[in-house]
């Protein structure tokens, strides 16, 4: 756990000593934290399933997105402290109830600790494919610690636009470490594939993100941005709704869900920027119509 002495694991390279329990962004020291375990049946349809994506959700975050719809889990730090032993017992009674794999929420800021949990899950029969579910806020250097070992990435990508990352995400840098990141993980698992039951599987790669991130034209750019690898596996979702900070008198301009047609309009940019492989989770409640 050298990693952690001189922390620089995430781009906010704060360089606290987190093996001697010192926080800093992320407010997670030597141990990850966990705020919640079980089946999740509102992933995307293809790591869901049946039997539901098991999902481990890590508490604190290494980006302050201020409309953050966990804010008790990544801002205040809700969960329990989680030692390796405690969290590879966690991923074995995932794997005991069947979900179809392990789902790792939120991991930017805990990858030697997943890692060091991971290599007792192994030795006791984990065998579940593993979901990388990232604010896509990482370091090419942690990515590479998990090549090899992530089976399935899912960056929730937010902004390309600088100034919004820096008024909504507190990281400027964001747009420029997300599309050095994805392209990383693209490098090491290639593009989504399914079995025969339609679940993702070994190796993928399946970007998401919420409609309602890119208002205005910014949305329409994001997605353009995309059409490099036009084959990539993109989740459009509807689901954006503000919680956080935000409020009538703090970032009122996105203080709002997304219209129906908001919605179809980023539809639309998808299409036309040449991506054909959409998901649309058009059927949330928090779409104005």
């Amino acid at each position: 756990m050298n990693e952690l002495a001189d922390c620089a694991l995430c781009p906010r390279g704060c360089q606290v000593d987190r093996s001697g329990g010192k926080v800093a962004v992320c407010q997670c020291g030597r141990h990850a934290r966990v705020s919640s375990y079980f089946p999740h049946f509102g992933e995307e349809d293809c790591l869901r399933g049946t039997r539901g994506s098991g999902t481990i959700f890590f508490s604190g975050c290494n980006l302050r997105c201020i409309f953050c719809q966990n804010f008790d889990i990544s801002w205040q730090v809700e969960g329990e402290v989680t030692p390796p032993e405690r969290l590879a017992e966690m991923m074995l009674k995932l794997q005991a109830h069947g979900c179809h794999n392990i789902n790792f929420v939120t991991p930017e800021h805990v990858v030697p600790q997943i890692l060091e949990a991971l290599l007792i899950a192994v030795k006791d029969g984990l065998q579940l494919p593993l979901v990388y579910n990232t604010g896509a806020y990482d370091s090419l250097e942690s990515l590479r610690l998990m090549d090899g070992v992530i089976d399935i990435y899912m960056p929730d990508f937010k902004f390309w636009d600088l100034e919004m990352a820096r008024r909504y995400l507190k990281a400027a840098d964001y747009p420029e470490t997300a599309r050095h990141g994805i392209k990383e993980m693209h490098r090491q698992v290639g593009s989504l594939v399914f079995d025969e039951d339609g679940i993702a599987r070994r190796p993928a790669v399946a970007p998401s993100g919420d409609a309602g991130r890119h208002l205005r034209h910014k949305r329409d750019h994001a997605l353009g941005r995309a059409r490099t690898r036009q084959d990539t596996y993109v989740n459009v979702m509807a689901q954006y709704r503000p919680e956080g900070k935000v409020s009538r008198t703090e970032y009122p301009e996105i203080n709002r869900c997304l219209t129906h047609q908001e919605f179809q309009r980023a539809i639309e940019s998808a299409r036309e920027a040449g991506l054909f492989r959409l998901d649309e989770c058009s059927t949330l409640p928090a779409v104005i119509q």
